[in-house]
């Protein structure tokens, strides 16, 4: 940026018209570059079954945005102080995977998607407890050789969840709190929060018709008790804004300047998808800049609608939470929205 006032006014439109068509029934955005904030906006409802209003400190589950946000940024910051290298194999850490007994799995390719393993399944229909579904999770074989092919996978980071807690020797939200989110003052950043509904964004509703509102939405990640590598966290857009800040910055602090840098260049060339370490790059199936931001940028999302995007080169930075999932699963509204919202930004990124 800076950005225009004429664009700053276009991103505030694009919520309101996306809240408007009944797909998305609110959202908050933040832009900036490197520190500095050009814009916020809320639109549309927290809370539909309710009739309460979104506000920009309305909290949301991140979903996805855990991988990038929580998992990534703590398995780097491991790595930076010497507790860990990407190049270590998993069976090193955690001996009961099955997945990764014969040492090929390592932490690479769990960041970057290229371990193997299948993208999800839905241990949360036969497995009771965090424990069943732990046993059943390392007992999963990879579908192909690791390093091989890139394959989302949430098992992928539901496996370096608990690696960093091997590493770390305390649960994955404490060393989360402790190297990442407690260092960077995002204060409203948790698992398994607390607080009044009002609070919260609610994601889906229920057959009951009330919506899960301050709960995990993702279903193997609240069978694990609200904290895990692939989902979990909640944030407001604010202390998202940090993060993005923060990662953009030149300074050491909480991961090194040159790991950060390293996190969002492609890793995976010529493997089926480019990823980094933890970030979708231009091109990758799961990118959602679509050729309008520089090819320096990186992106990630999460289910129930939110997004992050940033581009270490310019600084820019854009933050995009909605509760699309509070009105279903059909994510068409959000894949529009997030498209306008990066077009509109991107006249005011610098060449």
């Amino acid at each position: 940026m800076p950005a225009t006032p004429d664009r700053l006014a276009r991103i505030g439109a694009l919520l309101d018209q996306a809240v408007g068509g009944g797909g998305i029934p609110g959202a908050v955005a933040v832009i900036g570059q490197g520190p500095e904030t050009s814009g916020c906006w809320a639109a549309g409802l927290a809370d539909a079954t309710a009739g309460r209003r979104m506000r920009a400190d309305t909290t949301f589950d991140l979903a996805s945005l855990t991988k990038v946000v929580a998992t990534t940024a703590v398995t780097l910051a491991l790595a930076g102080r010497g507790q860990l290298r990407l190049d270590d194999p998993v069976a090193g850490y955690l001996p009961e995977a099955r997945a990764c007994r014969d040492g090929r799995v390592t932490i690479a390719h769990l960041l970057t998607h290229t371990s193997g393993l299948p993208g999800s399944r839905t241990f949360y229909r036969w497995c009771g407890s965090r424990a069943e579904l732990l046993r059943d999770l390392y007992q999963t074989s990879p579908d192909r050789p690791p390093g091989s092919r890139v394959a989302y996978s949430d098992l992928g980071f539901m496996l370096l969840g608990e690696v960093v807690a091997a590493v770390a020797g305390e649960p994955l939200d404490a060393a989360v709190r402790r190297l990442v989110t407690g260092p960077l003052a995002m204060t409203a950043t948790e698992f398994r929060p607390n607080g009044p509904a009002a609070r919260f964004a609610a994601t889906e509703c229920r057959g009951d018709g009330s919506a899960w509102t301050g709960t995990v939405h993702d279903e193997n990640a609240r069978l694990m008790g609200g904290v895990a590598g692939h989902a979990g966290l909640f944030a407001p857009a604010a202390d998202l804004a940090r993060f993005a800040a923060w990662w953009l910055s030149a300074g050491d602090a909480v991961v090194p300047a040159a790991l950060r840098r390293a996190a969002a260049t492609c890793q995976t060339e010529g493997l089926g998808g480019r990823r980094g370490y933890g970030w979708a790059c231009p091109g990758d199936a799961f990118d959602i800049l679509g050729g309008c931001w520089p090819p320096t940028a990186v992106s990630h999302t999460g289910f129930t609608g939110t997004s992050l995007a940033l581009d270490p080169a310019s600084g820019a930075w854009v933050v995009l939470l909605t509760n699309a999932v509070h009105a279903g699963r059909d994510a068409t509204a959000v894949k529009a929205l997030r498209r306008a919202v990066h077009e509109a930004v991107t006249g005011s990124i610098p060449p």
